[in-house]
């Protein structure tokens, strides 16, 4: 075992999960060690929603993030998120449309065949996807988010041969499910500039995926239900300290899952994002009350996707 160790330590890999909770020494551009991220923004009611909340908390969001899919919002949607997005010094995170599990494949319903969950099935839905990016940046947005790995590595593949905007955030899905160093070590070789890790990672084990990774991780400290419920907010200065830059992300317990939302689901959205900012300022008053020297960056800073309008 110790040689195995020796050979990945070499390959600058962790020999283990890292239980001695080293801090991180890697930050934002900007310098700074977390941001805040609002998930399951689902169009510019819920965004704006968002927005306001936020204002009367006083709390900052530096991210949003959608989950319905680009392909599933119009152009004058797509056009006031940015227009909100760019006001506010918010990046917006598109969820790219076509997944498996809106197509009529069987699979990713059975109990075993879950793991195809977003993945794109097919060349066509790989080409549908880079589509539903195409349209999103021309409409000014540059952050997308993405649940394949093929798709992860044609973005990038695009955005080298001028295809995309050279500067389009590429996030990944916590759907990807990737959970180790090495494996997120390869979603960050394939394109990911921001790597969603799974919900039931320990202290330990992030600490290990930060020592393989530059890119920013995102983590929820409030998890949703179906995907595991958990509720982690002391937690959260250490996850900062050993995992840094990390994007603090406020999902909901006991709140249902809307994809694909609409206008007959926008009254429950705009509840459910009021309320996850919330839950934001709330963690963000556990940072201030145990570790306040933890730095947060500030709205706009440098590696947030902006809209560009």
């Amino acid at each position: 075992m110790e040689e195995t160790k020796q050979f990945l330590s070499k390959m600058g890999l962790p020999d283990g999960d890292l239980h001695q909770l080293p801090s991180s020494t890697k930050t934002f551009p900007d310098g700074a060690q977390y941001r805040i991220e609002i998930p399951s923004v689902e169009g510019p009611a819920a965004f704006q929603a968002v927005v306001d909340t936020a204002r009367k908390y006083d709390v900052s969001v530096h991210r949003i993030s959608q989950g319905s899919g680009i392909m599933l919002l119009t152009d004058d949607e797509i056009l006031e998120m940015a227009r909100i997005g760019k006001e506010n010094q918010i990046e917006i995170s598109l969820f790219v449309g076509p997944r498996a599990t809106f197509d009529i494949y069987a699979q990713p319903h059975t109990p075993a065949g879950k793991s195809i969950g977003l993945r794109a099935s097919g060349m066509d839905q790989v080409i549908y996807s880079i589509e539903d990016v195409k349209r999103a940046c021309r409409l000014g947005i540059r952050g997308v988010l993405v649940a394949d790995e093929g798709v992860l590595w044609a973005l990038n593949e695009c955005k080298k041969a001028g295809e995309l905007p050279a500067d389009l955030v590429v996030k990944v899905s916590v759907s990807m499910g990737a959970c180790n160093p090495v494996s997120i070590r390869l979603m960050e070789s394939l394109g990911a500039n921001t790597y969603n890790v799974p919900t039931d990672l320990t202290v330990a084990k992030l600490a290990a995926i930060r020592q393989a990774v530059d890119m920013p991780i995102d983590l929820y400290v409030e998890v949703p239900d179906d995907f595991g419920g958990y509720v982690r907010y002391y937690d959260i200065v250490e996850i900062i300290r050993v995992a840094a830059p990390v994007y603090i992300k406020f999902g909901l317990r006991n709140a249902p899952n809307i994809y694909p939302s609409g206008t007959h689901l926008e009254d429950t959205a705009v509840k459910l994002s009021r309320e996850r900012v919330r839950r934001a300022r709330i963690g963000y008053d556990f940072i201030q009350r145990y570790s306040p020297e933890l730095k947060m960056s500030s709205l706009g800073a440098a590696g947030i996707g902006l809209p560009l309008i």
